[in-house]
């Protein structure tokens, strides 16, 4: 992996006994967890999901109108 220049970023399971990694990279690991969960809860909109739109900008209003209501769901 280290000659691709990738770093796995995944947290132990709770009963291993030795732990190699200090913490630091978690937080990234939470942080990557919510952006994955967002696009999989945008996908759940069929009309982002297939792309109805020709304009770009039809599109980019149509991908914030489902962030709102993503918003919105989960105050």
């Amino acid at each position: 992996m280290d000659r691709y220049g990738v770093e796995l970023i995944a947290p132990h399971r709770g009963n291993r006994k030795t732990k190699t990694q200090d913490g630091r990279q978690l937080r990234r690991y939470k942080r990557r967890w919510k952006v994955e969960r967002l696009f999989a809860w945008l996908q759940n909109f069929r009309r982002l999901n297939t792309r109805y739109e020709r304009h770009a900008e039809n599109f980019l209003g149509m991908l914030r109108l489902g962030c709102i209501v993503i918003l919105l769901r989960h105050l």
